[in-house]
């Protein structure tokens, strides 16, 4: 039950990395002594008080963009939204303002994109635009907010239907081309997609409880932000491209007590994407992601394939997986063209009931056929321990380098144990792979 070329692994009852391993475990601590959740005033501004109506119908965009302003001009607090259902345009959060929805209350966005102009800034897979308003959106703010027990709606049958495939190809095109930023304006111009909930630039972001249903695109993605955390949300949608968490060029980000079913990655770790990314270069670190579940989706704990930046110091524990539909448990993708490395990952005491793959590794990750560049990345450091596999549908374990001299290094899978797999382990172009007490993978015979 085995399947590799051009590897180099290392069967032994020792434990290399032990000890670097327990060394950067310790570090978790100070990492999340630094990841505080925003306070706010004993303050509420009640959307209904600034003319919101509760009847699905009327566009109520001009109410929160009062309350928000009324909330955060008065030095901040919550902006509530009481129990009914509300239709309105992109949402803009400002300074020291929580956006919160009681338990009862469902925010609809609208499918006017009209509601969503004129355009902002954002990242569309890694790359720099004015594009739609994503529907919640910050932008260089401090102190903000999105809680409660209610749901957001993003009607995401009309966004999968009215897109054009071809614009994201485009953006890419203008990006390598050398096109400034704000002047790659697809948002009144082109069909392409906005974000469900995307703050650009802030300081000290909560987003906990909510319900995200029906996502045009990535759900929860905050891009160049610093102290963010995100707990206790439930993701479930579907569509393509429908990432659960996204964060994208952060520092300092804290995932617990989650649930994500997607019609795509359930959290992926970005930093840019080709040129664009690698110019912009900055990473996505100090992360730790803990005692959430994957249900639906294409990876569970991802990272890539946007990396242009890097990724490193991402901490994963206590997560459990279970779903036929999930392809992946942990994912870990880039290529050429992206550039950038995912290294000093940790991920341990994790329960896979059902996936169809345990782990992937690949520096060959194809995006719409294309990985061409030389900009060749690196995946190494990588630590899983301590975690059982029931049953994978299809293989333990998948690692693929680019090429014998661009391998994936430094790999250790420890005391983990694959119960049932259809097919075998693959590994090729890989070296120092330790997998020290882990059984049943497949690569316990040295055959090569």
């Amino acid at each position: 039950m085995l399947g590799a070329t051009g590897c180099a692994c290392l069967h032994s009852s020792d434990d290399p990395q032990a000890a670097a391993t327990a060394k950067a475990w310790a570090t978790v601590p100070s990492i999340l002594a630094n990841i505080v959740p925003p306070k706010f005033p004993h303050h509420d501004f009640i959307i209904t008080n600034y003319g919101a109506v509760a009847d699905g119908v009327t566009d109520n965009s001009e109410a929160f963009r009062k309350a928000i302003d009324a909330c955060s001009q008065s030095g901040g607090g919550r902006v509530v939204v009481p129990a009914g259902t509300f239709l309105t345009g992109a949402i803009h959060l400002e300074n020291n303002v929580n956006l919160h929805l009681e338990e009862k209350a469902l925010v609809r966005f609208t499918t006017n994109t009209d509601a969503y102009l004129p355009a902002v800034f954002t990242r569309y897979e890694g790359t720099e635009v004015m594009n739609y308003s994503p529907f919640i959106y910050a932008f260089e703010q401090t102190n903000i907010a999105v809680t409660g027990e209610g749901t957001f709606d993003g009607q995401g049958a009309f966004w999968h239907a009215w897109w054009d495939a071809s614009a994201p190809a485009r953006l890419v095109k203008m990006a390598a081309s050398g096109v400034p930023a704000s002047q790659r304006i697809f948002g009144g111009v082109a069909h392409l997609r906005p974000n469900f909930v995307e703050p650009v630039r802030c300081q000290n972001v909560l987003i906990e409880g909510i319900h995200l249903i029906n996502s045009p695109m990535w759900v929860l993605s905050p891009v160049y932000c610093t102290n963010v955390t995100i707990r206790g949300v439930t993701v479930d949608t579907i569509g393509f491209n429908t990432d659960g968490c996204d964060p994208d060029s952060c520092n300092g980000v804290l995932i617990k007590d989650c649930t994500f079913s997607d019609g795509d990655d359930c959290i992926a770790i970005k930093s840019g994407r080709d040129a664009d990314g690698q110019k912009i270069n900055i990473p996505c670190q100090n992360l730790v992601i803990e005692d959430c579940d994957f249900k639906a989706g294409h990876g569970g704990v991802g990272i890539g394939s946007e990396t242009s930046g890097g990724v490193q110091n991402v901490f994963a524990q206590n997560d459990r997986f279970e779903s036929p539909d999930l392809w992946m448990a942990m994912r870990f993708k880039t290529n050429p063209a992206r550039g950038g490395y995912i290294e000093h990952i940790y991920v341990r005491h994790c329960t896979i009931k059902t996936a169809q793959v345990g782990i992937n590794m690949t520096l060959k990750y194809s995006s719409n056929g294309a990985m061409n560049g030389s900009a060749i990345p690196v995946i190494r450091d990588i630590d899983i321990r301590d975690c059982t596999f029931y049953k994978l549908t299809v293989q333990p374990i998948f690692l693929q380098g680019w090429s014998p001299t661009n391998p994936i290094t430094d790999i250790t899978i420890a005391d983990c144990h694959f119960l049932q797999a259809a097919k075998k382990s693959q590994v090729t172009d890989a070296t120092r792979i330790y997998l020290p007490g882990t059984e049943g993978s497949g690569l316990e015979q040295k055959a090569f």
